[in-house]
């Protein structure tokens, strides 16, 4: 058996809301164990800049057009990152190895070769005296890849550890969804492993911009305030029309537009994006569904119990939280990028053909040490 390391792998993903700590201990290969998850909600003037900030940034000349309030945020994230991983590592005598830092997205084209996560982790490492590892998307994008998703293999991690037995589908709910499909094939007498990922479809993004263009909430609880709406069937049904599914690239949320339910109130068009974002949900899954299959939901549009009841009526096979293989759904990413930590250290790919179409197995992240 290889050395364990303990790793803390920090995730803060498109709803923006705020950042995911989990401690790990792995070898980086077979053997995983949860340690200690929190949860840290951003301050709301940090959480209002940095959606103002990414709504500015619709191509990546707006990159460097915007440097100077990149640079300012960038830095507000990265101390509150520090804060964050400070307070995780009071509540453990255990020592932390490495820091796998995701960063916060607020610009993806993989077309162009272009993604940014805000996250200094130079500056991090200094502030927590721990090594940092960062950046992990960037040498799968320079080796043809999307840069995401990259939880695929920890998606198999886990699926062993709790034999969740395949054929399954394990789909991140988050602004964006994105899917890992596990199974096997038969190439003679010999049974091979399956798989492959990718960007789905949208999952959250619409629903919580309406939400925050029309409320002081940045997500409707539950499906709540949908619930309580009404569906505009003619709007939705120009929607669905006109809704082009885009299979090559992965997606970033600016690629979903809410204009077609602007001029509704603040109920009937949650109710009416809920719908919409479900049908395309079910559309897609079923587009990657077999016999016997089954669907695990992770991330926090999971939560929306309107919107899972809704997928749930439009499909004919199983649909399953996470959680209810007794794995804490909401820290499914974090826990993977302190295990993208350790492979990161140790050289070992974290994506593959399959997963984002890089041409060959890709490893990524870059370690500082600045302390």
């Amino acid at each position: 058996m290889g050395k364990i390391y303990t790793a803390l792998g920090l995730m803060s993903g498109t709803s923006m809301d705020g950042v995911d700590a989990s401690i790990v201990q792995t070898d980086g290969k077979s053997k995983y164990k949860a340690i200690l998850d929190k949860y840290f909600a951003y301050p709301k003037g940090i959480y209002s800049e940095l959606t103002k900030l990414r709504d500015k940034i619709k191509s990546s000349k707006d990159l460097k057009k915007y440097q100077k309030q990149i640079k300012l945020v960038e830095k507000k994230i990265t101390i509150f990152h520090a804060k964050a991983v400070n307070e995780t590592l009071k509540k453990t005598k255990l020592d932390v190895d490495f820091i796998g830092f995701h960063g916060q997205t607020i610009f993806h084209n993989s077309k162009k070769k272009k993604t940014k996560q805000l996250g200094d982790g130079g500056l991090l490492s200094k502030l927590t005296k721990r090594k940092v590892i960062y950046n992990f998307r960037q040498n799968d994008i320079q080796n043809g890849g999307e840069g995401a998703p990259l939880t695929p293999i920890f998606h198999e991690l886990i699926a062993k550890k709790y034999n969740i037995n395949p054929p399954n589908i394990f789909v991140n709910i988050g602004g964006i969804s994105n899917f890992t499909y596990l199974g096997s094939t038969h190439i003679g007498s010999k049974k091979v492993k399956n798989w492959y990922a990718g960007d789905l479809c949208l999952g959250n993004c619409l629903i919580d911009e309406w939400i925050r263009k029309k409320s002081k909430n940045n997500f409707d609880k539950d499906g709540k305030i949908a619930m309580a709406g009404n569906i505009h069937k003619n709007k939705l049904k120009l929607a669905l029309q006109s809704y082009k599914p885009k299979k090559e690239d992965s997606l970033d949320i600016k690629d979903f537009d809410l204009s077609f339910v602007n001029g509704l109130s603040l109920k009937d068009g949650a109710a009416t994006l809920t719908e919409y974002t479900a049908q395309i949900l079910a559309y897609h899954l079923i587009l990657h569904t077999i016999h016997n299959i089954k669907i695990i939901l992770c991330g926090g549009g999971r939560k929306n119990k309107f919107l899972i009841k809704k997928i749930k009526k439009k499909l004919p096979f199983p649909i399953l939280l996470i959680d209810e293989y007794g794995i804490n759904g909401d820290f499914v990413e974090s826990q993977a990028f302190g295990y993208f930590a350790i492979r990161s250290f140790l050289k070992l790919p974290i994506s593959f053909p399959t997963t984002t179409g890089c041409k060959k197995p890709c490893t990524g992240g870059v370690l500082v040490k600045n302390y």
